[in-house]
């Protein structure tokens, strides 16, 4: 295949599993999605998808949130994680929304990646889901796929950013990086991974990254042989022992 024709069975392969495409995080408006992905640094959306209601509850506007503590705001998030980095960020970008933002959350990446604990990747999600803005907020999964599919080298996220906006229509990029995603989890994660469960690998894959995958599984096929030869050469060795004991005793 080409590199137009590997793109565009991705595509394809995307939109058949995915036509309807669930938004990973819970949110209501922008400010929540904001401090949804904020919380889901070096988290999952289910853990934070548990906690967000529990912090919504008392505070779901940046009016309501300074008026908790960053202590608060810690104890409620802990169970997700970096919970010291993330309040003082929720608690700061919070007021700076009310100061120069009339309370709302800005529409430009710019503006979003000077708010504390803003990154570009949580711009783009804001950017994308929120205003409908094309963007391609590249995560782990996208960043894994992305190089089984040899579409990018691999080098960062940065260049994988890069590569995916050159390769993918404009237009389909904030459906597209959520496909990407819900595939990556359910057919190609990064542990316990099933290639004839993967078609997109399985058709378009890295050449090293098959190759790789193939000699994993002969090797962990030898070593479960392995030890069950050993086993099985201690059973016999050790039932021989007992039977012979018997026999004498009983002579």
């Amino acid at each position: 295949m080409t590199k137009k024709e590997k793109v565009n069975f991705v595509i394809n392969t995307l939109y058949k599993l995915y036509p309807e495409i669930p938004i990973p995080l819970d949110h209501k408006d922008p400010y929540t999605l904001l401090i949804a992905v904020l919380m889901s640094a070096q988290s999952t959306d289910v853990r934070v998808n548990k906690i967000t209601p529990l912090l919504f509850e008392r505070a779901d506007n940046p009016y309501d949130m300074i008026k908790l503590t960053v202590g608060d705001i810690r104890e409620i998030i802990k169970p997700v994680g970096l919970s010291p980095m993330k309040s003082k960020g929720i608690h700061g970008l919070s007021k700076i929304l009310i100061d120069k933002h009339k309370g709302e959350v800005p529409q430009s990446f710019e503006a979003l990646e000077e708010l504390p604990a803003v990154g570009h990747k949580t711009a783009s999600v804001v950017m994308s889901q929120a205003f409908g803005v094309p963007a391609f907020p590249v995560d782990t999964h996208i960043h894994r796929l992305m190089y089984r599919w040899n579409l990018t080298n691999g080098k960062n996220v940065v260049q994988t950013e890069k590569d995916a906006k050159r390769l993918f229509p404009k237009e389909l990029w904030n459906e597209l990086h959520l496909q990407i995603i819900w595939y990556g989890r359910q057919y190609s994660p990064a542990r316990g991974w099933d290639l004839d469960k993967d078609i997109i690998t399985k058709t378009i894959g890295r050449q090293s990254v098959l190759e790789h995958y193939y000699k994993n599984k002969i090797n962990r096929f030898f070593s479960r042989f392995k030890i069950f030869y050993v086993f099985n050469r201690i059973f016999r060795v050790n039932f021989c022992h007992f039977f012979k004991l018997r026999v004498y005793l009983y002579r």
